[in-house]
C-alpha cells in the first residue's frame, strides 16, 4: 500500500456498552452484592473516555457492600484514575488499554489504575498534584488533588511502557479529609 494512501474512515455508531463486558463478568457491573466477598477483582478497558459509565459501574459494584458515602467516594477516586489513564497516557490512543484491579483487604479497598504510560516515551514523567487542585475556582488539576486529600494513601509506580497509580480507601476514612468534608 502506498506511503499517501489515505487511512479508510469509518462512521461512527452506537454500541451498548454492555457490548464491551465479557459474559463471565457481567457481575462486576451489576451494581447488586451478588458476589459480595471477592478477594481481588481485575478488568481491562478500551483506552476511550466513552467507557466512564461501565468504569464507575465497575468500581461502585466493587465497593457495593459498603456505606453510601464510601461507595461514592471510592467510585469518585477510581474514576479520577481513569480519567487520567485516558487523558494523560498512551492508554488513551487509538487501540490502546488500562486496567483496574481492586484488592479488597479487611480494612479498606486498594485500587490500582495501571495504564501505557506517558504519551511521549522519552520524557519519564510522574504525576503531580495541582498546587490549586481543591480550589473550586480552578478549571484543571482538581483529580489527583481529590484522590491526595481524599484516599488514605496513594502513589505511582513505573514508567516507560507501563504506569501504575494506586490509591487505598479504608472502611472507616482514616488519614481521609472526607471526614472534614462530611462535618460540614
Amino acid at each position: 500500500m502506498p506511503a499517501t494512501t489515505e487511512a479508510v474512515h469509518f462512521g461512527e455508531v452506537t454500541v451498548p456498552l454492555a457490548s464491551f463486558i465479557q459474559p463471565m463478568h457481567r457481575h462486576y457491573f451489576s451494581g447488586r452484592p451478588e458476589r459480595p466477598n471477592y478477594r481481588v477483582r481485575r478488568y481491562d478497558f478500551p483506552g476511550n473516555p466513552v467507557v466512564m459509565p461501565l468504569v464507575r459501574a465497575f468500581l461502585s459494584t466493587c465497593a457495593v457492600t459498603r456505606s453510601s458515602d464510601y461507595r461514592y467516594l471510592f467510585t469518585l477516586l477510581g474514576s479520577e484514575l481513569a480519567n487520567n489513564a485516558v487523558r494523560h497516557t498512551r492508554s488513551g490512543l487509538p487501540g490502546g488499554t488500562f486496567s483496574l484491579l481492586v484488592d479488597r483487604h479487611r480494612d479498606g479497598l486498594h485500587l490500582v489504575c495501571r495504564d501505557e504510560g506517558p504519551v511521549d516515551r522519552e520524557v519519564e514523567s510522574e504525576p503531580v498534584v495541582h498546587p490549586r487542585g481543591l480550589d473550586l475556582g480552578a478549571e484543571s488539576g482538581r483529580g489527583l488533588a481529590m484522590v491526595d486529600a481524599f484516599a488514605t494513601e496513594w502513589g505511582t509506580e513505573g514508567f516507560g511502557r507501563m504506569r501504575r497509580v494506586w490509591c487505598y480507601l479504608a472502611f472507616d476514612f482514616e488519614d481521609s479529609e472526607w471526614q472534614s468534608v462530611l462535618a460540614t
